[in-house]
Protein backbone atom coordinates (compact mmCIF):
# COMPACT_ATOMS: atom_id res chain seq x y z
CA UNK A 1 0.00 0.00 0.00
CA UNK A 2 1.56 3.54 -0.79
CA UNK A 3 0.31 7.09 0.73
CA UNK A 4 1.15 10.09 -0.83
CA UNK A 5 0.31 13.36 0.96
CA UNK A 6 0.35 17.08 -1.13
CA UNK A 7 -0.35 20.33 0.72
CA UNK A 8 -2.06 23.00 -1.20
CA UNK A 9 -3.50 26.78 -0.56
CA UNK A 10 -5.85 28.59 -2.31
CA UNK A 11 -7.27 32.18 -2.28
CA UNK A 12 -10.60 33.03 -2.00
CA UNK A 13 -12.49 36.32 -2.50
CA UNK A 14 -14.99 35.73 0.15
CA UNK A 15 -18.24 34.21 0.55
CA UNK A 16 -18.70 31.48 -2.34
CA UNK A 17 -17.89 28.17 -3.47
CA UNK A 18 -14.41 27.54 -5.39
CA UNK A 19 -14.28 24.44 -6.98
CA UNK A 20 -10.63 22.35 -6.75
CA UNK A 21 -11.43 19.31 -8.30
CA UNK A 22 -8.61 20.02 -10.48
CA UNK A 23 -6.30 20.51 -7.69
CA UNK A 24 -7.03 16.88 -6.19
CA UNK A 25 -6.91 15.33 -9.72
CA UNK A 26 -3.37 16.51 -10.17
CA UNK A 27 -2.35 15.49 -6.52
CA UNK A 28 -3.58 11.95 -7.71
CA UNK A 29 -1.30 11.94 -10.69
CA UNK A 30 1.51 12.87 -8.87
CA UNK A 31 1.11 10.21 -6.79
CA UNK A 32 0.66 7.64 -9.44
CA UNK A 33 -1.37 5.08 -7.59
CA UNK A 34 -3.98 3.44 -9.24
CA UNK A 35 -6.66 2.48 -6.94
CA UNK A 36 -7.34 3.61 -3.33
CA UNK A 37 -9.01 6.60 -1.53
CA UNK A 38 -8.50 10.03 -1.39
CA UNK A 39 -8.95 12.33 1.59
CA UNK A 40 -9.10 16.16 0.97
CA UNK A 41 -9.05 18.14 4.31
CA UNK A 42 -9.12 21.84 4.75
CA UNK A 43 -7.35 23.00 7.96
CA UNK A 44 -10.07 26.23 9.45
CA UNK A 45 -13.16 26.29 11.47
CA UNK A 46 -14.90 29.14 8.86
CA UNK A 47 -15.16 27.32 5.56
CA UNK A 48 -15.21 23.42 4.45
CA UNK A 49 -15.46 21.36 1.56
CA UNK A 50 -18.71 19.80 -0.01
CA UNK A 51 -19.16 17.75 -2.96
CA UNK A 52 -21.82 19.38 -5.11
CA UNK A 53 -23.07 19.79 -8.86
CA UNK A 54 -20.56 21.66 -11.16
CA UNK A 55 -22.65 22.10 -14.32
CA UNK A 56 -25.06 24.74 -13.53
CA UNK A 57 -23.89 27.84 -11.11
CA UNK A 58 -27.46 28.20 -10.00
CA UNK A 59 -27.29 24.93 -7.89
CA UNK A 60 -24.34 27.13 -6.03
CA UNK A 61 -26.01 30.19 -5.45
CA UNK A 62 -29.18 28.34 -4.11
CA UNK A 63 -27.57 26.19 -2.03
CA UNK A 64 -25.89 29.65 -0.89
CA UNK A 65 -29.02 31.76 -0.83
CA UNK A 66 -30.50 29.06 1.80
CA UNK A 67 -27.64 28.48 3.97
CA UNK A 68 -27.64 32.06 4.38
CA UNK A 69 -31.17 32.22 5.29
CA UNK A 70 -30.47 28.89 7.73
CA UNK A 71 -27.54 30.94 9.53
CA UNK A 72 -28.04 34.41 9.15
CA UNK A 73 -25.28 37.19 10.19
CA UNK A 74 -26.12 39.64 13.02
CA UNK A 75 -28.21 37.17 14.78
CA UNK A 76 -29.04 38.70 18.55
CA UNK A 77 -28.50 35.86 20.29
CA UNK A 78 -24.24 35.08 18.84
CA UNK A 79 -22.16 35.64 21.32
CA UNK A 80 -18.99 34.80 19.42
CA UNK A 81 -18.57 38.08 17.11
CA UNK A 82 -15.16 39.02 17.78
CA UNK A 83 -14.12 39.06 13.86
CA UNK A 84 -17.29 40.67 13.06
CA UNK A 85 -21.24 39.88 11.94
CA UNK A 86 -19.98 36.68 9.94
CA UNK A 87 -17.74 35.28 12.38
CA UNK A 88 -20.16 32.88 14.30
CA UNK A 89 -22.32 32.40 11.00
CA UNK A 90 -19.34 30.75 9.70
CA UNK A 91 -18.38 28.40 12.35
CA UNK A 92 -21.78 27.18 12.31
CA UNK A 93 -22.24 26.54 8.54
CA UNK A 94 -18.89 24.74 8.51
CA UNK A 95 -20.25 22.56 11.53
CA UNK A 96 -23.63 21.57 9.49
CA UNK A 97 -21.01 20.71 6.29
CA UNK A 98 -17.44 19.16 6.74
CA UNK A 99 -14.23 19.64 6.62
CA UNK A 100 -12.80 16.64 4.85
CA UNK A 101 -13.75 14.02 1.98
CA UNK A 102 -13.23 11.17 1.34
CA UNK A 103 -13.48 9.78 -2.72
CA UNK A 104 -12.60 7.02 -4.21
CA UNK A 105 -10.20 6.64 -7.15
CA UNK A 106 -9.80 3.70 -9.56
CA UNK A 107 -7.50 3.57 -12.58
CA UNK A 108 -5.62 6.79 -11.44
CA UNK A 109 -9.10 8.94 -11.45
CA UNK A 110 -11.68 9.62 -9.20
CA UNK A 111 -14.72 7.77 -8.99
CA UNK A 112 -16.95 11.09 -8.79
CA UNK A 113 -20.70 11.17 -10.44
CA UNK A 114 -21.10 12.87 -13.84
CA UNK A 115 -21.94 16.31 -12.11
CA UNK A 116 -20.10 15.96 -9.47
CA UNK A 117 -17.02 18.04 -8.19
CA UNK A 118 -15.27 19.09 -4.94
CA UNK A 119 -15.38 22.55 -3.62
CA UNK A 120 -14.25 24.65 -1.02
CA UNK A 121 -16.94 26.69 0.70
CA UNK A 122 -15.70 29.83 1.77
CA UNK A 123 -17.93 30.91 4.71
CA UNK A 124 -16.21 34.28 5.36
CA UNK A 125 -16.77 37.91 3.41
CA UNK A 126 -13.47 38.74 3.43
CA UNK A 127 -10.81 37.10 1.27
CA UNK A 128 -8.74 34.53 3.05
CA UNK A 129 -5.90 31.69 2.11
CA UNK A 130 -6.73 28.54 2.83
CA UNK A 131 -4.51 25.88 3.59
CA UNK A 132 -5.50 22.31 2.53
CA UNK A 133 -4.52 18.53 3.01
CA UNK A 134 -4.86 16.05 0.31
CA UNK A 135 -3.57 12.49 0.86
CA UNK A 136 -4.19 9.64 -1.32
CA UNK A 137 -4.13 5.74 0.27
CA UNK A 138 -3.58 3.36 -2.48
Amino acid sequence: MGIYKKEWGIETNGQGTYEITSAVVDGLQESTLEDGLCNVFVRHTSCSLILMENADPSAMADLQLYMNQLVPENYSGFTHTYEGADDMPSHIKMVLTTTSENIPFSKGSLELGTWQGVFLWEHRTIPHHRKLVFTYLG
